[in-house]
């Protein structure tokens, strides 16, 4: 949640580009559900296991929408996001995900298939559902992968147990309408 500690990214989460990938993707209502920085080193070891977005939250929930903003140029050597489209993996729905003993990652998919990989120029916004399996290659390269993670749903997720909100809660938009303070501290 770098937005909460770097307001001038406010415009841009809760601006009008976004909003209306929200409304294409989710429809009238949507919230900021999580966002991050992902930096991919300089690593041969570097590579992130097949997975869903989904299955690091929890089985009941709506799928939700992840925006994977390129803020480098994304190569294959430099550790491109993979993935598998629905046509190719049959499954439109959460996995049940099996924690890896070695790296820790959360991973739902063991076939040979290699996805596609998203070779995109810097300023690029890959947006796809929280149930697509995707995966990263290593970054071979001497310099830094960069991307901004933008996730949004279209209401608030809870905890498994539906105590409290999982993320951030913070809605965007109402009736298809921006509602959050592009310019308000967090």
């Amino acid at each position: 949640m770098v937005y909460a500690e770097r307001p001038e990214l406010r415009p841009f989460v809760f601006g009008p580009t976004m909003a209306a990938i929200c409304r294409a993707v989710l429809g009238p209502e949507a919230y900021l559900f999580w966002e991050q920085y992902v930096i991919k080193a300089a690593d041969p070891d570097t590579t992130f296991a097949w997975h869903q977005d989904s299955g690091y939250v929890h089985e009941d929930h709506e799928p939700y929408l992840t925006c994977w903003i390129a803020l480098d140029d994304v190569t294959e050597e430099n550790g491109s996001v993979y993935l598998l489209p629905y046509s190719r993996s049959g499954i439109r729905s959460y996995i049940r995900h099996i924690r890896a003993a070695d790296t820790g990652d959360q991973v739902c998919c063991f076939g040979t298939d290699p996805g596609l990989p998203v070779i995109v120029p810097a300023g690029s916004i890959v947006c796809f559902s929280s149930t697509v399996i995707h995966r990263s290659g290593a970054n071979l390269t001497d310099r830094y992968r960069r991307v901004y993670l933008l996730q949004y749903s279209a209401e608030v997720i809870m905890d498994k147990d539906g105590q409290r909100p999982w993320g951030s809660f913070e809605q965007f938009l109402a009736d298809g309408e921006i509602v959050a303070d592009a310019a308000a501290p967090a």
